[in-house]
């Protein structure tokens, strides 16, 4: 998905990464006559246009010393690897290495500027005459456990005790045997148990910090209440409002209806036809009276959404369809107050369809990216407080106000907020290290959940791994974890990365996030308090379990995600159908 190629074999480069181009050859009405190439292309991505850096000190004093460090990035936001030099205006004042290691010598200014081909940053830089006699830290002693997030505070301050003033820290950890960072902010983490010692230097003077770690131990184990087993692939499923029922997609040609009265014996009362290969998104509106489908593959290329009578929940009817300008196909779809926000696989666009009138959807508004249409695909959408939250593949995340109003947004008016881009190359490397080049790999799900968006990636090996006996399902993935307090910057600041399968499809209730990993069945997560670092280095996976059984293809868990209900953990899984799971009681620990 970096780009396209037409039928005269112009390949037209979108966004940076590998595809694989493959040629057939034969002879009209002769049988077996093809012959196949392939060629991999590689996509560089543009020049650099922008560099970060971070931190971006305003005050030093004299005597401290601080690394700097900087990202280049292109005019889209791809990440360049592009080596970045940094020069001094007034070494005297304040010197700095080629690679960014900052030094404060003198009271004065200086302008530290960072280069990276032709993209140039600044940062405009003032040491103070160095009156430091001490350093407070606070806290002084932390007790926690891993993954707990500590934030410590250093004043510098003078001979009669009064702060010298806002001054950049530099920060340092001793980890000892265990695994600890502490970011320029002064925000501490551990991955492993023990004891720690953090130290903050300013202008030459130092103090210290201790913080005992105890395991987190937030291990839980899991149960299957309910199973439903189909004899095609499952997609989808979302629960009723009412909780009495639940719909089922497929990844064939039905949406299956199914009473959940008594979640320990769950029962197919009733389905809905349509024209498509693949339904794979559904959901009702917030009172539960209709409901859309998505829809792939149509014979007659007419796939858009099916609007649904849900009133009687158990036994749902199409009432009205919406195609002319998404016959191409829709991959998924979100209902939030009255709309349809949908993805259009043949454009990679948005589409807000109006559902007020369920009997007669109308298309109110279309937003896209602005880079190139070649390789562009929208996956996934949210919609939270009138904010839209798009997992836009090689585009990252992107936020639109869509009723919010913080950018005069409205359904028929989307207006962008900000977007969050990474490097999917660099972060999936080893896949095509291991498995080749041309793998999948893209954003595939976001959840906004607090200050937080949990963003999912979708990745599949180029080739199928060795020793796999059903090989076309290994998946890799990772879940970023953007911090969203000021929405129009989002950063990175957390991430969970199981070592068994890709994350899909999540679902957020309270402190617990669940997920469908494929081929490593489903999971729970610990996401209680401040967010840092590596999640499940950090002892945060709390409980999963392998969604496969003499019902469904053996040995092929492929679990596709979850939903929450009343504690019951609705999970669909491709190969064995719907699981209907639930979270035992923590274990005492043992004395």
């Amino acid at each position: 998905m970096q780009g396209e190629v037409d039928s005269t074999g112009v390949f037209t480069g979108g966004y940076q990464g590998y595809s694989r181009v493959t040629a057939v050859a034969y002879v009209p009405g002769v049988a077996g006559s093809q012959v196949f190439g392939t060629a991999l292309v590689h996509v560089l991505p543009e020049p650099p246009a922008r560099i970060d850096l971070d931190p971006r000190p305003a005050r030093l004093v004299a005597g401290s010393r601080l690394t700097v460090s900087a990202t280049a990035f292109s005019r889209h936001g791809d990440r360049r690897t592009d080596p970045v030099t940094f020069t001094s205006s007034n070494p005297r004042v304040a010197a700095v290495t080629t690679d960014g290691r900052l030094r404060a010598l003198s009271s004065g200014r200086a302008t530290i500027t960072a280069t990276s081909g032709p993209a140039t940053e600044t940062l405009a830089l003032q040491v103070l005459p160095n009156t430091v006699a001490r350093i407070t830290l606070e806290p002084a002693l932390s007790n926690v456990r891993t993954g707990d997030v500590v934030k410590f505070t250093a004043t510098a301050r003078g001979a009669a005790g009064r702060p010298v003033g806002d001054v950049a820290v530099d920060w340092a950890v001793a980890a000892g045997a265990g695994v600890a960072e502490i970011d320029p902010s002064g925000t501490f983490v551990a991955e492993l148990a023990g004891d720690y010692t953090v130290t903050a230097s300013i202008g030459g003077k130092e103090a210290d910090a201790i913080v005992h770690v105890a395991p987190r131990e937030v291990g839980r184990g899991i149960e299957v209440r309910g199973r439903v087993p189909i004899t095609m692939s499952a997609a989808e499923v979302w629960v009723h409002p009412s909780g009495s029922c639940a719909y089922l997609s497929t990844i064939a040609d039905r949406v299956y209806a199914i009473d959940i009265t008594d979640v320990t014996h769950p029962k197919i009362v009733d389905s809905m036809m349509t024209n498509a290969r693949i339904v794979n998104d559904v959901m009702t509106t917030e009172d539960g009276k209709y409901g859309v489908f998505s829809r792939e593959g149509a014979s007659d290329r007419k796939n858009g959404i099916v609007v649904f009578d849900a009133s009687n929940p158990c036994h749902p009817k199409p009432v009205s369809e919406y195609t002319q300008t998404v016959s191409g196909g829709v991959h998924s779809s979100y209902v939030y107050r009255g709309h349809a926000y949908i993805t259009d696989d043949a454009t990679g666009s948005m589409r807000v369809i109006d559902i007020q009138d369920p009997l007669h959807p109308r298309e109110v508004a279309r937003w896209q990216t602005e880079q190139t249409e070649a390789g562009r695909y929208l996956h996934d959408i949210m919609v939270v407080d009138g904010l839209a939250y798009l997992a836009y593949w090689n585009d990252g995340l992107v936020i639109l106000d869509v009723g919010n109003g913080m950018r005069g947004g409205s359904p028929t008016n989307p207006q962008f907020v900000s977007q969050f881009k990474y490097d999917l190359t660099a972060t999936y490397a080893r896949v095509w290290q291991l498995f080749g080049q041309g793998f999948v790999r893209g954003t595939h799900t976001a959840w906004r959940q607090g200050r937080y968006v949990f963003v999912g990636d979708e990745v599949y090996a180029a080739h199928p791994y060795k020793g796999l006996q059903d090989g076309n399902n290994l998946t890799f993935g990772r879940l970023h974890v953007i911090d969203v307090s000021d929405i129009t910057k989002p950063r990175e600041v957390a991430w969970y990365e199981p070592t068994d399968g890709g994350v899909h499809n999540v679902w957020v209730v309270g402190d617990t996030l669940y997920l469908g990993n494929y081929q490593g069945g489903a999971r729970a997560v610990d996401i209680s308090g401040d967010l840092k670092g590596d999640l499940l280095r950090e002892g945060r996976e709390m409980s999963w379990i392998l969604t496969v059984d003499s019902l469904g293809h053996r040995r092929a868990p492929f679990a596709w995600g979850a939903v929450v209900r009343d504690g019951n953990i609705f999970v669909p899984d491709i190969n064995t159908g719907l699981w209907i799971l639930r979270l035992e009681a923590k274990q005492p620990p043992v004395p």
